[in-house]
C-alpha cells in the first residue's frame, strides 16, 4: 500500500524560493486552502481553539488539536506543519506528541519556547519563557523520536514577543538551531517589519527562517527570500474571514427576514457538493454498489375508461365510481388494480416505472413520482 510522504514533500517545497503556508481549523478549510494553489497547511492553534469558542491558551489538549490535525492531513494532498505550543508539557510530553503527529502523517510540528501553559503571543502580558536549555532539550527529544527522516521540527523564538529584546532572540535562534531544529521560526508583534529585517541580518545560522506576518502585512512576498526567509504563515487569516462572512450574512438574514437577501452572496450548493467529493461517492455507487434491483423498467398503461355494458350490471354507488374513476383506480377490497400492479412488481425488484395515464388523467396526481 502506497502511503504519501508529506515530510518529505515539505522538504522539497525548501527548494522553493519561499513556501507559503495558511492556517486552518478543520478538513473543509484545508482543502479549500490546497484548491486555493498554497503549498501547504498550518493547523493553526488559534484557530482550532477560535473554533471551539475558546481561547488559545491550552485549554484544548493535544488529543483535540492532534484530531483536528488528522482530519485536515486527510483533507488534503498538501502537507500539514501542526502548531503545537509549547509541546504540551515537559520532555516527555514531546517525546509522546512527535509519536503521535509522526504516525498521523502530519509532514512537521512547531513549537515555540514558552513556559506551559500559554497565552497566545498577541495577548498582552504573561508571555514567561521557558529556560533556553530545558527548550534546547526539548528539540534533541523531539528530532531523536522522529522515526521519517524527513520529519520537520520548526523551532519558535518568542523572545521579541515577550519584550526580552533582540540579543537573546538570536541568543536562542542560535541554541535551538545548535540542537537540530529544522526550522526557526522568529515570532514578532510590531507593526512594522523592522525587528524581523534586523533578526534576520544579524541570524547567521545556515538554516531556514520562517514567519507569520499577522501584525507587519505590508511585508512583500518578494522581499523575503533575500533575508533568508524560507517559509511564510498566514496563520489565522482563515477563521479571521469566516467570522466576517458568517457574521455579515446571519445579520442581513436577521434584517431581511428571507434567504433571498443573501442567496448571491454565499456559495452555492453545487459548489459545497463539490468540496464534499460527492461526484467520486456517485461514481463509487455506480461501479460498486450492486443490489438485487432490477434495471428492468416498467410501462404501465393506465388510462382505461370503465366498458358501458359493465357499468349497467351494476349497484347504484357502484355505478357513481366506475363512471368517475378509469378502470386501474377502481379497488378491489382495499387496493386499486394499479396499486396491486406496483406491489407486485416490487416483489420481484423492480423499482423503475413509467405510468401512462389520459383518461382522468387528474387522478393520478399521487403517482406523479412514477411518471
Amino acid at each position: 500500500m502506497f502511503i504519501k510522504n508529506k515530510s518529505l514533500d515539505l522538504r522539497n517545497l525548501f527548494k522553493k524560493k519561499l513556501v507559503r503556508i495558511v492556517g486552518a481549523h478543520d478538513g473543509l478549510s484545508a482543502k479549500l486552502i490546497g484548491e486555493s494553489g498554497f503549498d501547504g497547511v498550518w493547523a493553526s492553534g488559534l484557530e482550532i481553539s477560535a473554533s471551539y469558542g475558546l481561547p488559545d491558551a491550552n485549554i484544548l489538549t493535544m488529543s483535540e488539536y492532534l484530531e483536528r490535525a488528522i482530519e485536515m492531513n486527510e483533507a488534503t494532498s498538501l502537507p500539514v506543519i501542526a502548531d503545537c505550543d509549547t509541546g504540551y508539557g515537559n520532555v516527555n510530553n514531546v517525546i509522546y506528541m512527535i509519536e503521535k503527529y509522526e504516525k498521523a502523517g502530519v509532514a512537521a510540528i512547531c513549537i515555540e519556547d514558552k513556559i506551559f501553559p500559554k497565552v497566545n503571543s498577541f495577548i498582552e502580558g504573561r508571555q514567561d519563557l521557558a529556560d533556553i536549555d530545558e527548550f534546547c532539550g526539548k528539540i534533541k527529544a523531539a528530532k531523536n523520536t522522529q522515526k521519517n527522516p524527513h520529519f520537520m521540527v520548526i523551532a519558535r523564538v518568542e523572545a521579541l514577543i515577550a519584550g526580552w529584546g533582540m540579543k537573546e532572540a538570536i541568543k536562542r535562534a542560535d541554541a535551538y538551531a545548535e540542537s537540530g531544529a529544522d526550522a526557526i521560526l522568529i515570532h514578532s508583534k510590531k507593526k512594522d517589519k523592522k525587528e524581523i529585517i534586523e533578526f534576520c541580518k544579524k541570524f547567521k545560522k545556515n538554516i531556514p527562517l520562517v514567519i507569520v506576518p499577522t501584525t507587519y502585512p505590508k511585508f512583500n512576498e518578494k522581499e523575503m527570500p533575500k533575508l533568508g526567509i524560507k517559509m511564510v504563515i498566514y496563520a489565522n487569516h482563515v477563521i479571521r474571514s469566516t467570522i466576517k462572512a458568517v457574521s455579515e450574512t446571519l445579520n442581513k438574514l436577521n434584517k431581511k427576514g428571507e434567504l433571498s437577501s443573501i442567496e448571491k452572496d454565499i456559495a452555492p450548493l453545487s459548489q459545497v457538493f463539490d468540496l464534499q467529493g460527492m461526484a467520486t461517492l456517485k461514481s463509487n455507487e455506480k461501479s460498486y454498489l450492486k443490489t438485487k434491483t432490477s434495471n428492468t423498467q416498467l410501462l404501465i398503461p393506465a388510462a382505461g375508461a370503465p366498458p358501458p355494458k359493465e357499468i349497467k350490471n351494476l349497484q347504484k354507488i357502484d355505478k357513481f365510481i366506475a363512471k368517475n374513476y378509469p378502470v386501474s383506480l377502481l379497488k378491489i377490497g382495499n387496493k386499486t388494480i394499479l396499486d396491486m400492479s406496483i406491489d407486485s412488481a416490487k416483489l420481484n425488484n423492480i423499482n423503475n416505472f413509467k405510468l401512462i395515464s389520459g383518461y382522468k388523467s387528474d387522478y393520478f396526481k399521487k403517482f406523479n413520482s412514477l411518471k
